[in-house]
């Protein structure tokens, strides 16, 4: 997916950009960056996926950030490691659902453009540090029958007050679960490490590892994006290799969560003001627990007003005939959990399969509040600790010339990197020699499950001692 803005990071010591000062160039508005962006697509009306073409653009219509640093999912880390907390298999489907909802952060508050391409082998890695404050879910008790005829409301009452995070004397508890802003410096910080490496170029893909072994938590999965212009929009799909993220709970048996993900369209081309929106199912599969989450997502409503409305459902599903792909499939007997509302902004969830405008208000339990959060700051490795292909020195030359606003100088110096690496390639199909990523096994797997090298694990560990020498493992 197209990557978003954000604060840029602070670049990199650059021997690749010229010591004697350059003119500075006028900075393009946005509205010509998108007027040129749109004269260079309407050359591929037609091609059936973008993503594999990967023609490359001038500089001044690039975000000055490379794509392996942007494209993560942890915008809001703390709904991360709250995940496999509940005793309750329902409640701990509600936290992954609350975590998906946090992970497209970027893309629901930013403005959305163009990073740089990654290029073979490059890497990126990084920490998170954050509380561990996420409410907890638990709603057993509001699942829990009445104990006596005519004593509904009373008993439902009394086990939502018994409820944590869902009930007490505090009313936003009663209605909430939706975390808060992670602090830029935690009192009590969780350290989440994350490593990622482009490991094909034809067709382009990453492999990523997430990891978390204070809360018994690691994700992995394959990012890779097939895209094709419409002619108005840029429709954005998951490519083959890219089945979504595994989200694996050691300390539940390893239960582990497929996500997938739906597709979106980059829109706004015309008005000159980008924006992404979904209008597709995304799934969520537990095979442990047989619990199975459809998200349908809205894009256009009444005269073709973008929604961004979400609608799911948290269901008992047979893992070996898992055929239920559309909520109104779905009997209602099987319906554990119903959700609702525009996903930039609030989704709320309840309990049982009636929808959920005919539940009170105080039934209805905010899973997230968009509102308040913003992306969470990366803890970085300093640039003196980066080897050459990692991607804030590898693309460092280029940020400093962007942030100088030398984009003809930008321009050069992605050219130049891009042709090393088509020499690269040359010089590997002379030889012979079939490239092997560095932290991961296989550069793709069918199963969407990347494993990591004695290499890569050794990385990793090292980030979560907040060790970034890498002496020893390359």
């Amino acid at each position: 997916m197209s990557s978003v803005s954000s604060p840029p990071p602070t670049p990199t010591p650059a021997s690749t950009v010229a010591s004697s000062p350059a003119p500075v160039e006028e900075t393009a508005s946005d509205g010509s960056k998108l007027k040129t962006f749109l004269s260079i697509l309407r050359k591929f009306i037609g091609v059936a996926d973008l993503a594999s073409v990967r023609f490359s653009l001038p500089s001044q219509l690039l975000e000055p950030t490379p794509n392996l640093e942007y494209w993560n999912y942890l915008d809001s880390p703390n709904a991360f490691i709250a995940i496999g907390t509940a005793d309750d298999p329902v409640d701990r489907m509600l936290e992954v659902l609350r975590f998906w909802f946090t992970k497209d952060l970027k893309y629901a508050k930013g403005r959305p453009c163009k990073p740089y391409n990654s290029c073979l082998g490059e890497f990126f890695r990084c920490n998170w540090e954050t509380e561990d404050d996420a409410p907890r879910i638990d709603t057993r008790a509001l699942r829990e029958p009445p104990s006596a005829p005519g004593s509904s409301a009373s008993s439902t009452k009394s086990g939502r007050l018994k409820t944590p995070g869902l009930g007490s004397t505090d009313p936003r508890a009663a209605s909430s679960v939706s975390v808060s802003q992670t602090a830029t410096k935690p009192t009590k910080p969780v350290r989440i490490s994350y490593l990622t490496e482009q490991t094909s170029h034809h067709p382009p893909v990453s492999a990523f590892y997430i990891s978390c072994p204070e809360k018994g938590l690691h994700a992995r999965g394959f990012d890779q994006i097939t895209a094709k212009f419409t002619g108005t929009s840029i429709k954005v799909m998951p490519g083959e290799h890219n089945l979504g993220i595994f989200i694996t709970v050691e300390k539940r048996n390893h239960e582990t969560y497929q996500l997938k993900h739906p597709a979106a369209h980059l829109g706004g081309l015309l008005r000159g003001a980008l924006s992404v929106t979904v209008g597709d199912m995304a799934y969520i599969t537990c095979p442990e627990t047989k619990l199975k989450a459809i998200l349908r997502y809205y894009d256009d409503g009444w005269l073709g007003r973008t929604t961004n409305k979400v609608e799911g459902i948290i269901f008992r599903y047979d893992p070996e005939n898992d055929n239920k792909d559309q909520i109104k499939d779905v009997p209602e007997e099987d319906i554990l959990v119903r959700l609702n509302g525009p996903w930039k902004e609030k989704v709320v969830f309840t309990l049982g399969p009636k929808p959920v405008n005919s539940h009170p208000p105080e039934e209805q339990i905010t899973i997230i509040d968009i509102a308040p959060l913003s992306v969470a700051p990366k803890v970085l490795p300093p640039a003196e600790e980066q080897l050459e292909n990692e991607s804030l020195q590898l693309w460092s030359g280029v940020t400093k010339a962007i942030h100088s606003k030398q984009f003809s100088q930008a321009t050069t110096l992605k050219q130049e990197l891009e042709e090393a690496q088509r020499e690269k390639a040359r010089q590997r199909e002379k030889s012979g020699e079939v490239w092997k990523p560095v932290f991961f096994e296989q550069t793709t797997d069918k199963g969407g499950k990347p494993e990591l090298t004695e290499k890569g694990r050794e990385v990793l560990k090292r980030a979560q001692n907040g060790d970034w020498h890498i002496e020893g493992v390359l």
